[in-house]
């Protein structure tokens, strides 16, 4: 379950069974709990148990998605304890009993509430209510953005700034290290310097401007080889010091693979369970299909059936990207890493 729907009335939890259709449709698994009073109304409705501020508790953890049908109030009180920030707070909205406003309350722009509450707003046949400066002004959301493109953002306290120039009608630079494809939004212009900008780069420490708001693809992928019961410890430590070689960090890695001789391997399904990635394996055949100019090894063209894993893998995972980093080993692994061809779109 990655959406949690909270009601208090009996007309609430009929909304509540509504939206749960919905999100459905829009790709959340939802669920939706009420009252002991409510909850035999409708089998999909389930008991608040054992109390509403243990449940958001854990829905903070677990959820992408809360909803509250009732009063403001309730939820604030109810989510007030576990906020952190907006890195990492699920997107929260507030809708009224009668279902006439929709009101994003957290995580509006990384967590996508704005956008959600606009679309539940449009199903409901309801008022959505947007507070942020950029939304209302109809200017540009750098964090926005990058939530919606599978971005890494750094610098919040800057991104901060970058809004704020935006409102009082101050230019803010950009500067990338990719093509940028058409125009860009209203108050952006291309820049090498300046008091306030954005960077998109896959390195965090890209500082162009005096405040710089750093924007990272997640475009890397990582190709793997290892010997047979390599454990976690050994994969971890070879690929965080290569990456620090590089100067980039594991938030822009998209995907780890390697040769489907290696799925059962516990270090390597370990090390992608570490960073949240989901690992994907290749045959031989796959892998020798893939153009380009590789490191070949006879001794793994002979044990797994082809000249070069790491390689190979990392460049069929970015669907023909460019080579990063090429095949170097340690202790039994070897690493390889591929970057996709990238293109900035603020269009889309």
């Amino acid at each position: 379950m990655n959406a949690i729907v909270f009601s208090f009335t009996r007309h609430g939890a009929g909304i509540s069974i509504k939206l749960k259709s919905y999100l459905e449709s829009r790709g959340f698994e939802a669920g939706c709990f009420t009252t002991k009073r409510y909850k035999d109304t409708d089998p999909l409705l389930r008991e608040i148990n054992p109390s509403l501020q243990a449940m958001c508790e854990k829905a903070f953890s677990s959820c992408r998605l809360m909803i509250f049908i009732g009063a403001t109030g309730i939820a604030i009180r109810s989510i007030a304890p576990f906020i952190r920030s907006k890195t990492k707070d699920p997107a929260v909205i507030s809708i009224d009993e009668q279902g006439k406003f929709v009101i994003p309350l957290l995580s509006g722009h990384i967590g996508g509430a704005n956008a959600i509450a606009t679309g539940i707003a449009a199903y409901l046949k309801a008022v959505p209510v947007i507070t942020t400066a950029t939304d209302v002004n109809n200017l540009f959301a750098v964090d926005e953005w990058a939530a919606r493109h599978n971005m890494a953002i750094s610098n919040m306290v800057a991104a901060k700034t970058f809004a704020t120039y935006l409102v009082d009608c101050k230019k803010v630079g950009v500067k990338s290290d990719f093509p940028i494809c058409g125009s860009l939004p209203r108050g952006l212009v291309i820049a090498d310097d300046g008091p306030v900008g954005m960077a998109i780069s896959l390195s965090k420490a890209v500082h162009p401007f005096v405040e710089t708001v750093v924007v990272r693809p997640r475009i890397l992928h990582l190709g793997i080889g290892c010997r047979k019961g390599t454990p976690l410890d050994t994969i971890e430590d070879f690929v965080l010091r290569e990456m620090t070689k590089l100067k980039l960090t594991m938030d822009v890695v998209k995907s780890i693979s390697s040769i489907d001789v290696k799925k059962e391997e516990r270090g390597l399904l370990d090390f992608a369970a570490e960073f949240g990635l989901k690992p994907r394996f290749y045959s031989a055949e796959e892998l020798n299909a893939v153009k380009g100019e590789f490191t070949p090894s006879a001794f793994v063209a002979k044990t797994v059936g082809v000249d070069n894993v790491c390689e190979r893998s990392a460049v069929l995972a970015s669907n023909g990207g460019r080579l990063l980093l090429r095949k170097t080993s340690c202790n039994g692994v070897t690493l390889a890493a591929a970057v996709e061809n990238f293109t900035v779109d603020f269009s889309e």
